[in-house]
């Protein structure tokens, strides 16, 4: 379907912006799904103080515009060619503004940000928490649903949104006076994006977003009044749930010329692994950037977990729920930005040689929990460490231990998955910058005993909103279709393993880097 809009046929497009923890970037599809132009503009984070972590809503406003124009010039296209636009986001970084006038109260509030990490931790530990686990240990007991028990074990993170706004409720007045006059929106970036674009009309979000916030209740499909009691949040100033996929209004016509209908918002995990077309249970994803994230596709429940996986709305479609499971290990690219930092090498191509020039780490072990451990772990007071040097110990076994850390992290987090989900892995796509790291990869298909497939686009969450948009006007029509879009850059394949998950050959430094692991945790006391 071509755009007829001024009475002759010619190619339309699809535009999708991503807006992530260190870029904006927008691309334009065509129908083969191949990007015919792009512009990338930078994301600048402030730290007004140690432990805060900040966005200016206007900055970040300024280059979304900028970088949809500038992709559309790129692509050497008219706007009015646009059919859909697009958009993936980080998750759980928001703001709050005023209903009237469109001004943001404050910066938003990144999801890496610490300031809440004290609340957290109070709560986790108040007797309310252990009464709740308590109520639910019995719940279980009496109806065996694995829900209660997840929920006897649950715990707030600061990733959540969850204290971070409780946090902004009690040291911003402005905005608890804007609540009491009815006039307070609270958004992740993509409502705000919305409620920008659309000049205040739509205040809105969906389901993939929603759920990553740490309010949303998965298995009621709306924001938790009983959490929002617990902590004291105002019902009245969350956005509306809408489908991922869904016409939410178009871009005012001031703004780009011409108005394009937004045809998706995506959180960018979940639009990872659209793009991935993971469409069915078993599908994994892994997204190797500044964090690891894996992701299993459960199919139309959400995964009660009690060993830290988040059970997130993967995306509707109609009235289709497609639910995933996530576990995540923060410090992936961050650990070797490190290494980098330190100079031991100086251009990331060469670390997968530099890791093979060597024929093991020479017993070093390098534990990435700049951030503390996530799941299977959960520690936030772990400590990152290099253990086992030795005079001899050299560059390049410095950067395959670290490496190595990499692979055993996704070891990890898989075999939690595989532990908890009992859902049998149909296939496995990764993405991100990590993921074209050929050692990476490699050893993950070993450490897994399975088929590991890197795709050619590496932007994938940017690529999943669009095949969303897409589908909703009709650009592409069907899941089989897009599969037929994807092209695959390379295969790994598990090199000499009896049987899967068992690495004979990788097993004591498996067990030495585990030992290493133990003695990290717990090393900042509280």
């Amino acid at each position: 379907m071509g755009s007829r809009r001024n009475g002759y046929n010619k190619e339309s497009f699809i535009l999708s912006v991503d807006v992530g923890t260190t870029s904006i970037r927008c691309h334009v599809y065509d129908k083969e799904a191949q990007i015919r132009g792009s512009c990338t503009s930078k994301v600048v984070p402030l730290y007004p103080e140690v432990g805060h972590v900040e966005m200016d809503p206007d900055v970040l406003w300024k280059g979304f515009i900028s970088v949809v124009k500038g992709a559309v010039q790129d692509a050497g296209v008219q706007m009015s060619q646009i059919e859909a636009l697009g958009i993936s986001t980080q998750r759980s970084t928001f703001t709050t503004w005023d209903r009237k006038t469109g001004v943001p109260f404050h910066n938003f509030i990144s999801w890496q940000d610490q300031r809440a990490a004290e609340l957290v931790k109070s709560w986790n530990r108040s007797c309310t928490m252990k009464i709740i686990h308590g109520a639910m240990k019995v719940a279980y007991f009496l109806t065996r649903q694995k829900r209660s028990l997840a929920a006897s074990v649950i715990v707030f993170s600061t990733q959540q949104v969850t204290f971070r706004l409780v946090w902004a409720l009690a040291h911003y007045k402005q905005v608890r006076q804007a609540i009491d006059e009815g006039n307070c929106c609270f958004g992740t970036i993509d409502t705000w994006l919305l409620f920008k674009l659309t000049k205040g009309r739509v205040h809105a979000t969906d389901y993939s977003n929603a759920s990553a916030t740490g309010i949303f209740d998965s298995y009621q499909m709306c924001w938790s009044g009983f959490l929002c009691s617990l902590v004291s949040l105002p019902l009245s100033i969350f956005p509306k749930v809408e489908n991922t996929g869904h016409n939410f209004g178009s871009t005012d016509p001031s703004i780009f010329g011409v108005s394009i209908p937004i045809m998706s918002v995506m959180a960018d995990q979940q639009a990872a692994m659209f793009g991935e077309c993971c469409f069915d249970v078993g599908d994994v994803k892994i997204t190797m950037g500044t964090g690891t994230f894996m992701d299993i596709n459960t199919g139309s429940k959400p995964h009660a977990s009690v060993a830290g996986l988040y059970p997130l709305v993967g995306w509707k479609m109609g009235s289709e729920v497609v639910y995933l499971a996530e576990g995540n290990a923060a410090d992936t690219g961050t650990a070797i930005k490190w290494a980098q930092e330190l100079e031991l090498f100086s251009d990331v191509q060469d670390t997968s040689a530099m890791a093979y020039s060597v024929d093991d780490s020479d017993g070093v072990c390098f534990v990435p929990s700049f951030s503390g451990l996530q799941a299977p772990l959960n520690d936030p007071r772990a400590c990152a460490s290099l253990m086992g040097l030795k005079p001899s110990t050299t560059k390049n076994h410095l950067v395959r231990s670290i490496l190595e850390s990499v692979a055993f992290r996704n070891k990890q987090l898989y075999e939690t998955m595989l532990r908890e989900t009992h859902i049998p892995i149909t296939k496995i796509r990764v993405n991100g910058g990590v993921s074209s790291n050929d050692f990476v990869m490699q050893l993950t298909a070993d450490l897994f005993g399975r088929k590991v497939v890197r795709p050619q686009h590496r932007e994938m969450s940017c690529l999943g909103a669009a095949f969303v948009a897409g589908l909703e006007v009709g650009f592409w029509t069907t899941h089989e279709e897009l599969k037929k879009l994807q092209s695959t850059d390379k295969v790994f394949l598990p090199k000499g393993i009896a049987k899967e998950g068992s690495n004979q050959e990788y097993n004591p430094v498996l067990q030495r880097w585990e030992r290493a692991l133990r003695r990290s945790m717990n090393w900042y006391k509280p």
